[in-house]
């Protein structure tokens, strides 16, 4: 999951190695002297990474115009934050490095869009890196094999009472910013898009064999690689 054109930087399966990654961006940003800022996502399992930390100390040492966000759905992969954290109000982990912090109500989106707003307009001035924690949750496991025992029925449903897809929607209706038929006509858009990306990878052959150790291994340099 990597795009340049759109700024897109990975899906990482190391957890929680995308974090250095999203400050070196931002280090070679600064460097370039753009205003451009980098937003790192994180989830709330990846912060028990020391690179988290490392990576923390370095972005306020050198003032980088990223944006740490955790996503904390209350169970990384299936274990709650009360049973691997002492500090559970994650957000406060950026304040060992003086980093501006604060929790966001990340199942609304306007309080998203007015938090992110200031922080990365923050980033932009000069002053540096932000530390956002985002509290969300998931509906379903982590993955296929996850039945997500580990929490209630009850528990989920009172969320997806809240799920913000509904209620902005909800809110944009309310608020004549856009009719029924509007939204329809959105959803089918977006449907179509989904249903093309589908059909195109499906369809897609596997890259030949010969490529496995395209950009990884040099032959020339490194003669004990075999063919």
């Amino acid at each position: 999951m990597f795009s340049s054109e759109h700024h897109f930087f990975g899906g990482h399966g190391i957890v929680g190695g995308q974090i250095p990654l999203g400050a070196g961006i931002a280090f070679a940003e600064k460097y370039k002297g753009t205003d451009n800022v980098c937003v790192c996502y994180m989830g709330d399992g990846a912060v028990r990474q020391g690179a988290f930390h490392e990576a923390l100390n370095m972005a306020m040492l050198w003032k980088l115009p990223v944006i740490f966000i955790i996503e904390n759905n209350n169970y990384a992969m299936g274990t709650s934050v009360e049973r691997s954290s002492n500090v559970t109000d994650l957000y406060k982990l950026g304040s060992a490095y003086d980093m501006p912090s604060e929790p966001v109500d990340g199942m609304s989106v306007e309080a998203v869009h007015l938090a992110m707003e200031k922080v990365v307009a923050h980033a932009r001035s000069g002053k540096g890196p932000c530390l956002l924690e985002m509290r969300t949750y998931r509906y379903k496991g982590h993955s296929m094999s996850d039945p997500g025992k580990y929490r209630t029925k009850e528990e989920v449903e009172q969320y997806k009472s809240m799920d913000p897809i509904d209620i902005v929607l909800k809110t944009i209706l309310e608020k004549k910013i856009a009719t029924e038929k509007e939204i329809e006509t959105i959803s089918e858009r977006v449907k179509n898009v989904v249903e093309e990306s589908v059909r195109f990878s499906e369809e897609s052959p596997f890259p030949d064999a010969s490529e496995v150790y395209a950009d990884v291994y040099m032959q020339k340099d490194y003669p004990y690689i075999l063919d």
